[in-house]
């Protein structure tokens, strides 16, 4: 199967998901986020916001605002598929922009650099156990993680996973996968930044 039918499975599968189920499961692979070692010891982490069927985040963003996190979210520029991430301290920093996305106010939130970001949590809609994804066809986060070095989780639900996602040169594997009942170290390239 190549990327566009995997991705029309993966997310068939996930409508499947009744809103119970969907909250359950976003707030175990919270709890198991947070437990994480590379989160405890983050200053700045990145985390996308979430639209369902993705892992929710906005309950995990609340959680590392308590922990005293900095919580950096993407502004994507739609003409060059760049990225650039910006500080938030509350949801009222955001507004509704293309396909019912949500993004920060530029005017009200600071930039923060790739190099001040100690952990980025990719999405995605199918990941494979060593950790390459197929992501929404944006191209966005392929580009942005070219001059990134720190460390990559995605979060997930176990139906997303499959055994291997068609791949190419360009693709960066994530460090770590975490779904309600699976925690995946892969990554080979880039374990080393796990501990």
């Amino acid at each position: 199967m190549d990327k566009k039918e995997l991705r029309n499975q993966v997310k068939g599968a996930l409508s499947q998901l009744s809103d119970e189920q969907y909250k359950g499961m976003s707030k175990q692979i919270t709890d198991q986020l947070l437990k994480e070692e590379a989160i405890k010891n983050a200053n700045t982490i990145a985390v996308t916001l979430s639209n369902k069927p993705e892992v929710d985040t906005y309950l995990l963003i609340e959680e590392l605002w308590k922990g005293n996190k900095k919580v950096v979210v993407p502004k994507c520029n739609p003409k060059d598929r760049s990225m650039q991430f910006y500080k938030i301290n509350s949801f009222n920093q955001l507004e509704k922009v293309y396909m019912n996305l949500k993004e920060p106010i530029v005017e009200i939130t600071q930039p923060v650099n790739s190099d001040e970001i100690d952990v980025i949590l990719v999405p995605g809609v199918v990941y494979d156990f060593d950790g390459y994804r197929i992501g929404f066809g944006g191209g966005y986060y392929d580009r942005y993680l070219v001059n990134y070095s720190g460390t990559l989780i995605s979060l997930g639900f176990s139906i997303q996973l499959i055994e291997k996602v068609p791949r190419e040169s360009h693709d960066i594997p994530v460090n770590l996968i975490l779904t309600e009942n699976k925690r995946i170290e892969c990554g080979k390239k880039r374990k080393e930044s796990l501990t």
